[in-house]
């Protein structure tokens, strides 16, 4: 053959000896991924020449016609008979950069690490092709030094060999097991959805809520419970001067779990033009509590900043209680104004004969549509005429659904891109009482059925068999064994994961599951399916995570329709454990180029704070912890719940040796390296079950050696205790152990600090509660007072490590013991 002998002839001229460094590819594990470490997807356009992966792979057209004209090129060093006997195994090895499996066939699995020249071969086939055409080794990677392996098959496939039976060219394309349902939704073995996350915002403090301006500024902003709202860029990076700062004016506190505070932020829908946000907060006003809902103008001088001194009152409703306060403001396509208010708190909803959620003479319980357009010189808003109570008498004006309890979270649905259906739908969360949590389309005059229904179940059993209720179902519900308090998310309409279009996706704020509803179109029937963390390397592609803080607070969308969640580590208005979320699916992408945008510029005043991920998915790290984190100091009546620290998995590039560096891939940037440890809020997501586990108090883990100077039967200085009347175990009289007896503890400057340093020596999670004044029960006359004057930061080991006064020294009674009340971070808090 000629081309052979020319070729054979240019390998001869290099005069080099040629010294191979022979990898061994990493084994197992592997899953679909492309050279530039992200997921496959469908090309847009039909491929020509490596047609094999024209349905699903990690080429697009123009990549496909590059790889042609590669090949053509080499073929030219051949006549005929050396293009017949060649071209298929040069076209079939050039062709796997478009695999669904490319980087594990490239060993390019990991970012931090080199990748292969070619793709990895099974034994049988690199021998076929080393007897066939072993010659063209060189023209493959550009290089003549590869002559002295070409004449030693055992040197030749130990360089080419992938030693993967499985995952190796061409064993890859025959295995059933891993070609069977390729691009779709990932699921483990119980249905559970796997997907992944990217970390995009951190340090937030209980945020509540995320919006866009919708006005190509690709802008987001989020909102904290304490009053701040904050705007990032799509670089990720902040602006460190708020948004909005209502921290004087919001009625919130420190303690775990209080749902009072800034709850909600809307921008209307005509940003661009009507530069309005509408706010919804928790006020004290001559010691009534109300929810306020607020208008503000964006500033002139700063497109980043609302005018604080423009703020306009347009609507305030008394609470009764607390709790249930709702939080929810949406503009519907139709231009109005939508509030979901709560049901007035306590439980049971208990106002009235029949409750404030079916009594449409009160605004508590309800979803309201107001207009605020054209309301700069008259009334703050105006009633649209079609609203479904208009005229009825004792009736508000205002109401446009009534027969809600508490609704946390609600969305419009975008509607399909191409068709449109489903746009315009409102979607919402329901918080249940005692038994089951709901997911509810909202429609014009609906009764929802609170208090008579909790669910599809009756509560209120007269009300629920009354025949006048015909109150609308949920589209889905849910047991207690599976989440306590639902929060409501989004259908996904984003461009970026096609296989998620349509899919409903929600959590719960207790059990920390993130679940989703999938809509039958010919039944109209909802059907479920958990959504949990991708195992293994499922997630190890560059900037995803699969684990999050558990608290799930509230979701969010960007103005490409990407889905978000918000979550925090600590239900706490002041500890910056909050973190932004977004979903990624890790079994297909939109292709390349199909979702970019081009960012309208946006005028920066201040500084910007760049964004630096506090966890990042890296294969085989060694389990590691970090301290939990430190709330700021609080007034000694608050509460805040912390978590015991727990042992976390992360993951590290394993030991590899450097390759020759790939002709024809572009070299990736290496993510900047990253050493801060998962924090110990972090959770992997949790499977259904109706069995939790908890933490045994007092129980040292197994496997963890005695402390020095412990020993069986002999209580060390510092151990705490928590006496009740009643026995219980999580709450009770704080007693220490100091020089040999037990004594009591003061409550004076006693603060949640110091409280959780009880907590965790007792076993619990949390902190629910300070108790003082003897509230818990007060020492007997032979006990002493060991400690006064407390103060902890709550990171101490015990109350001996933190400032006191000295021991036995006190100013104090047994009237001012301090009681405790812990639990496990399962607890619903009311």
């Amino acid at each position: 053959m000629r081309g052979m002998t020319v070729r054979r002839a240019y390998c001869f001229l290099s005069q080099r000896l040629f010294l191979v460094v022979f990898l061994i590819p990493q084994q197992g594990n592997a899953h679909p991924q492309c050279l530039d470490y992200k997921p496959p997807f469908q090309p847009p356009e039909p491929l020509l020449f490596c047609k094999e992966y024209a349905k699903f792979g990690c080429c697009d057209l123009d990549r496909d016609t590059q790889i042609s004209q590669r090949f053509y090129q080499i073929m030219d060093y051949f006549d005929h008979t050396g293009f017949m006997a060649c071209g298929k195994y040069i076209r079939s090895i050039l062709c796997q950069e478009c695999s669904p499996y490319a980087a594990h066939l490239y060993d390019a699995e990991d970012a931090n690490t080199p990748m292969r020249e070619l793709p990895g071969l099974c034994g049988n086939y690199c021998e076929d092709f080393w007897l066939h055409c072993r010659y063209t080794l060189s023209l493959l990677i550009n290089n003549n030094d590869t002559y002295g392996i070409e004449e030693d098959r055992s040197k030749f496939c130990k360089y080419l060999e992938l030693k993967d039976p499985e995952y190796c060219y061409p064993n890859v394309l025959s295995n059933d097991d891993l070609n069977a349902n390729l691009g779709d939704v990932k699921a483990d073995t119980q249905g559970c959805i796997q997907l992944c996350l990217e970390e995009v915002a951190n340090g937030l403090r209980n945020p509540v809520a995320m919006v866009h301006a919708n006005d190509g500024t690709h802008r987001f902003f989020v909102a904290e419970q304490l009053g701040y709202v904050w705007t990032y860029l799509p670089n990720g990076s902040r602006i460190d001067r708020p948004f909005l700062n209502l921290t004087k004016a919001v009625l919130t506190s420190p303690w775990a779990g209080d749902e009072r505070g800034f709850l909600c932020i809307v921008l209307h829908p005509r940003f661009t033009m009507v530069k309005k946000a509408y706010i919804y907060y928790s006020v004290s006003v001559k010691k009534q509590e109300k929810i306020r809902i607020s208008e503000f103008l964006v500033s002139d001088s700063d497109m980043n900043m609302l005018d604080h001194s423009s703020e306009r009152t347009l609507l305030e409703v008394d609470e009764p209680a607390s709790n249930h306060n709702g939080g929810q403001l949406l503009f519907g396509l139709d231009g109005y104004l939508y509030i979901f208010i709560g049901d007035g708190g306590k439980a049971g909803d208990p106002f009235g004969k029949f409750g404030n959620s079916q009594n449409k003479s009160t605004l508590l319980g309800k979803v309201l549509r107001i207009d605020v357009d054209n309301n700069d010189y008259g009334a703050p808003y105006s009633i649209p005429s079609d609203n479904p109570f208009v005229g009825e008498s004792d009736a508000r004006p205002e109401i446009y659904a009534y027969g809600v309890r508490n609704m946390w979270r609600c969305s419009i649905d975008r509607g399909d891109s191409v068709s449109g259906q489903g746009r315009g739908r409102m979607f919402c969360g329901d918080v249940g009482q005692n038994k089951y949590e709901e997911v509810d389309l909202i429609e014009k005059g609906g009764n929802y059925g609170w208090r008579a229904k909790e669910g599809f179940s009756c509560y209120d059993r007269k009300l629920c068999t009354n025949s006048s209720l015909n109150d609308i179902l949920p589209i889905f519900a849910y047991p207690h064994k599976i989440g306590k308090s639902v929060t409501g998310g989004y259908i996904y309409r984003g461009c970026q994961m096609p296989n998620l279009n349509g899919l409903y996706v929600f959590g719960d704020f207790m059990s920390g599951r993130l679940m989703s509803l999938k809509e039958n179109p010919e039944t109209g029937k909802w059907s479920y399916k958990e959504i949990c963390m991708g195992t293994d390397k499922t997630c190890s592609f560059p900037k995803l995570i699969n684990s999050y803080y558990k608290y799930i607070i509230s979701f969010g969308e960007d103005e490409a329709g990407e889905l978000y969640f918000l979550a925090t580590g600590a239900a706490s208005a002041t500890v910056r454990a909050g973190v932004v979320y977004k979903i990624v699916d890790p079994s297909r992408r939109a292709p390349p180029g199909k979702c970019n945008f081009k960012p309208t510029p946006v005028n920066i005043k201040g500084k910007l704070i760049h964004f630096s991920p506090k966890e990042e998915y890296v294969i085989n790290k060694k389990p590691s912890t970090t301290p939990i984190p430190k709330p700021k100091p609080t007034k000694p009546s608050t509460t805040v719940r912390q978590r015991v620290p727990q042992t976390t998995t992360r993951r590290v590039p394993s030991a590899t040796t450097i390759r020759p560096r790939p002709l024809y891939t572009t070299l990736r940037p290496r993510p900047p390296s990253l050493t801060t440890s998962r924090p110990v809020y972090w959770t992997t997501a949790p499977k259904t079950t109706a069995k939790t586990q908890t933490i045994r108090p007092g129980k040292r883990g197994r496997g963890k050696p005695r402390r020095k100077g412990e020993r069986r039967g002999r209580i060390r200085a510092g151990t705490v205790r928590l006496v009740s009347a009643d026995g219980q175990k999580d709450r009770g009289r704080v007693e220490i152990f100091v020089r040999g007896e037990w004594g009591t503890v003061c409550d004076d400057m006693f603060n949640i600090q110091a409280a959780a340093v009880v907590c965790r020596q007792m076993g619990f999670s949390v902190v629910v509660r300070v108790a003082k004044r003897a509230e818990l029960g007060a020492g007997d006359i032979g006990v002493r007072i060991m400690l006064d004057d407390v103060e902890c930061e709550g990171t101490e080991r015990t109350l001996l490590h933190c400032k006191h006064a000295k021991l036995g020294k006190n100013n104090c009674s047994h009237d001012e013991d301090v009681g405790v009340i812990c639990g496990h971070y399962e607890h619903p808090v009311e």
